[in-house]
């Protein structure tokens, strides 16, 4: 039985999808939420959150994830990165997945990825669950009712939770698998229900395919100041850095929280929602995005609550530390209405240093923002996990390795040409460690590191005495009004300056260590920008 709305000509039935039971197209979000409960899949939180819980996985499983090794893919795919998979074993389990559904009700969502029509993909997702629609609804951009009528799917996305792959039958590494296949533009996802799966898989197919059109797929936030959208900044950083935090400010416009296209109109987010980690949030640090979690449709994952009150426990991490909450982009008040921007006048890279080594903010040449891009450096704090008795270094190249599956220096090559076309400035601020290392100094003040940014984004740090970094070689402001100067050479935050040397050492050779493995592949001026 059909239910919702769907283009008569791209049914299921039209993409062999057939034997199943009732299938509900399209539903919006109070009928997901129904649909929801209805089936036991949550509980209705205060305000009308749907509150849920994603059972084993309470995050990606990146090591059952793999790529269909095809002729076509075959020399452009970083098979370092990315498992690969027969055509054979793709074929056995998408037939194996379809017949396992055979008689189950199933939930359809065609939606967009991507602002931008001319680079947007057209994604149907088809899930076991509810409420895996309404988060999927919530993340990618939704047709109007009447261009529903005529969607055209370009890739599927067939999830489902309660179907266990066969290692030895599937080509895959347990019984949990997520596998791409970019000539049969499906993507089948079984055994985990941790929704961010589907949205990642969305990202790693348009990090494929951009990058061949002349268009920088980025794994990051962006902003514009307030009603100048030429005037836009965009915010790398791996998880812990601040890029949530430090792309909401109250004087621009957010385009976006965490995925980005750079086209050669500007850039443009690839979703329509944010999915936000709200573990220890509170609404004096984070306002907005902890009204989310008391907002109706809102999707909140793996979080405690009181069974009589419901009250949420943003404390508690029994279930998982990754505990998040989805919802639209329009409950976010200072959001943009298009989600598009022009060519970023700022591009900056975050890193949570916990060394105490790197300085809140420099200023990096083009080839100094490749090299740093390329390397993609943050650090796991002491304590964080058992058996870390130090600050443990994390090289996650492009700022997302797990969702890049053309090499890295595709993409390092395509942000340096542009960053040269448009003159854009680049920063690295680091929002870790000051007068130590974890442990013995303290975190980078966020009034200091707001300052900062700001300078650098509304031009005033331009006019301000810079000096050449001894160790890293990029440059550094020596004073701006209302930051200590202090904390802008952060050697002389050290009591003993000898053991800052040392750390600084040690952590440059960390990132040469970690940047031999690109040097056959980048030009000389990013050898030359290289540290050590």
């Amino acid at each position: 039985m059909i239910i919702g709305r769907v283009n008569p000509n791209r049914t299921l039935e039209t993409q062999g999808i057939s034997g199943v039971g009732s299938v509900y197209y399209n539903l919006i979000e109070p009928a997901l939420v129904e649909q929801a409960l209805q089936r036991k899949e949550g509980t209705l939180g205060r305000g009308g959150a749907l509150l849920c819980q994603t059972g084993q996985f309470t995050g990606r499983s990146p090591k059952d994830k793999f790529v269909v090794r095809t002729a076509s893919v075959e020399n452009t795919i970083w098979w370092e990165n990315n498992a690969p998979m027969a055509p054979e074993a793709f074929a056995q389990l998408k037939a194996d997945m379809l017949e396992h559904v055979k008689g189950r009700e199933l939930f359809v969502q065609d939606l967009y990825a991507g602002a931008d029509a001319t680079h947007r993909v057209d994604v149907r997702m088809v899930t076991e669950l509810a409420w895996h629609g309404l988060f999927i609804r919530h993340l990618l951009r939704r047709p109007s009712a009447e261009e529903l009528q005529s969607f055209e799917p370009e890739w599927t996305i067939i999830n489902v939770p309660s179907f266990k792959a066969d290692p030895a039958k599937h080509g895959c590494r347990t019984d949990t698998v997520i596998a791409l296949n970019f000539d049969e533009k499906t993507v089948l996802i079984g055994n985990t229900a941790y929704a961010g799966e589907n949205k990642k898989s969305v990202f790693t197919i348009l990090n494929y395919l951009l990058p061949e059109k002349g268009v920088m797929a980025m794994h990051c936030s962006a902003n514009h100041a307030i009603g100048k959208p030429e005037d836009a900044a965009v915010f790398f950083g791996l998880s812990g850095t601040g890029k949530t935090t430090l792309s909401a400010a109250p004087d621009r416009t957010l385009i976006g929280d965490d995925e980005h296209g750079w086209s050669e109109r500007g850039i443009f987010n690839f979703e329509g929602g944010c999915y936000a980690k709200t573990i220890d949030l509170s609404p004096e640090a984070e306002p907005e995005i902890y009204a989310t979690t008391h907002r109706f449709g809102t999707v909140v994952e793996n979080m405690v609550y009181d069974a009589d009150t419901l009250e949420l426990d943003f404390a508690n991490r029994s279930l998982t530390e990754n505990t998040r909450c989805a919802y639209p982009l329009d409950a976010i008040s200072n959001a943009s209405d298009t989600g598009l921007g022009g060519h970023p006048k700022h591009v900056v890279m975050l890193t949570c240093d916990a060394f105490g080594v790197l300085p809140p903010i420099a200023r990096l040449s083009p080839a100094q923002a490749m090299y740093h891009f390329l390397s993609g450096f943050t650090s796991k704090a002491a304590g964080t996990e058992r058996g870390i008795t130090e600050p443990q270094p994390t090289f996650s190249t492009c700022f997302g390795a797990p969702f890049m599956p053309r090499r890295p220096e595709v993409y390092g090559k395509l942000l340096q040409e542009k960053i040269l076309e448009q003159g854009a400035s680049c920063w690295l601020v680091n929002t870790g460690w000051t007068g130590g290392a974890y442990g013995t100094g303290k975190r980078m003040p966020i009034k200091a590191t707001r300052a900062l940014l700001s300078a650098a984004l509304d031009g005033s740090l331009d006019g301000v005495e810079f000096r050449k970094d001894p160790n890293f070689g990029f440059e550094v402001p020596v004073a701006l009004p209302g930051v200590d100067a202090q904390l802008l050479n952060p050697r002389e935050t050290w009591e003993d300056q000898a053991a800052y040397d040392a750390q600084a050492r040690k952590l440059i050779d960390m990132f040469t260590k970690n940047f031999g493995q690109y040097l056959p592949f980048i030009d000389e001026d990013v050898k030359a920008a290289a540290i050590g």
